[in-house]
């Protein structure tokens, strides 16, 4: 941000009065504009014994396996954010089950909330935003060609799980690439 958008004067970045971090301000309006984490939401979509996952038509990281989700739009809570994206990316509809991993990605400002959800028939395509969607079985993914690791963790916590027959809640922070 540059300059105030309620005056359009220029921007200094300082700590406000009774405020304990620096901020975007505006030295002729006083307004201060408050700089949030992105929320982003999608789902591990399941299928018998298989996960479907989307390879990137997009950056970052174009031609990576990942699973559909992206940024939470005004206006929709997470599940529905989850939902549209695996519509968006997959052509999928999918049934929710349970908010499965919640990550504070500290480095780029995130935090993502992936869902654990049945896809009830194996019906998905392709769509502008993947250049290939497919089922994969646990032996089958990709995991070189993975496109973050907060897909990786899903898909470990995911087989992990299953062989207990448990899927509780996963928090993570990611502090940086790993």
């Amino acid at each position: 941000m540059k300059y105030c958008s309620n005056c359009a004067t220029e921007i200094e970045i300082k700590v406000p009065e009774g405020d304990n971090l620096p901020r975007h301000t505006c030295p002729s309006c006083d307004s201060v504009f408050y700089v949030n984490p992105k929320i982003v939401a999608g789902c591990l979509p399941i299928y018998e014994d298989k996960v479907l996952l989307c390879k990137r038509a997009i950056e970052p990281r174009l031609g990576y396996w990942t699973v559909p989700a992206g940024f939470m739009e005004l206006g929709e809570s997470t599940e529905e954010a989850a939902l549209r994206e695996t519509k968006e990316e997959a052509n999928a509809s999918v049934e929710l089950q349970s908010l499965y991993t919640l990550t504070s990605i500290t480095h780029v400002n995130q935090v993502q909330f992936i869902y654990l959800a049945k896809l009830p028939k194996p019906k998905f395509s392709t769509s502008s935003e993947s250049l290939e969607v497919r089922l994969f079985s646990e032996e089958e993914i990709p995991w070189d060609e993975l496109a973050f690791p907060t897909v990786k963790n899903a898909l470990c916590f995911y087989f992990e799980d299953r062989k207990k027959g448990a899927y509780p809640l996963h928090e993570i922070i990611l502090t940086g690439n790993k």
